[in-house]
């Protein structure tokens, strides 16, 4: 069915793998259906605990979704996707996987280097993830947990639906530095928090039932 076009275009969450020296963009992974709940924890870096507040950092911020993807429409009509019949979401659950991966060029490299004799082998940095979700949060992230649950398969058992837990940290200035790339991105993620935060209308005693601070 064609889409009217005076309907809203729809806005995608989804993931970005960016090369950490560069910034160039290596993946971009979209979620296929925007998830109908988001859940965020912050818990306060504060300097000490028995003193009067002062925070020694961002809050540390943990966010986890649940995402459904499904691969049942490119099964009934093959010819209008370029795979081919039996197309299923495991190119999707792979990228999502692969992020948690050293590369398999990695770890062959670092056996050769073992086998030389080399003690110390400094693991390479792996991509930056950028969490994007709307123009008011590109988030770096670090994914901390991925849950997968395959729920539907084809005749050759390759999974056609499943939903995904997708858990993730938010990395910081504190975690990144200033002179990274993500570090300048959490700045503008918190900073654009403060834009919006002054946008909130205050308040007045009289919405508190009170006359005043006593």
């Amino acid at each position: 069915m064609a889409t009217s076009p005076l309907s809203p275009r729809l806005i995608k969450g989804g993931l970005v793998l960016i090369d950490p020296a560069t910034s160039a963009v290596r993946r971009i992974i979209i979620l296929q259906y925007n998830p109908d709940s988001l859940s965020r924890s912050l818990s306060p870096q504060a300097a000490a605990e028995n003193s009067a507040v002062r925070y020694k950092g961002p809050p540390v911020e943990t966010i986890q979704l649940e995402a459904e993807v499904d691969a049942s429409d490119r099964l009934e009509q093959p010819s209008r996707f370029s795979g081919g019949p039996g197309l299923t979401v495991l190119p999707i659950l792979s990228a999502l996987e692969e992020i948690l991966y050293p590369s398999s060029g990695q770890l062959i490299e670092n056996e050769r280097l073992a086998q030389r004799g080399v003690l110390n082998i400094i693991p390479l940095q792996a991509a930056l993830v950028l969490f994007v979700w709307s123009k008011n949060r590109i988030i770096p992230v670090r994914l901390t947990g991925l849950n997968i649950v395959e729920e539907a398969f084809d005749t050759q058992l390759n999974p056609i639906r499943a939903r995904v837990r997708i858990e993730m940290r938010v990395l910081t200035v504190s975690d990144l530095g200033f002179g990274h790339k993500g570090g300048t991105l959490y700045m503008v993620y918190q900073q654009k928090k403060e834009e919006l935060a002054r946008m909130l209308e205050s308040g007045n005693f009289d919405m508190l039932g009170i006359g005043g601070i006593p």
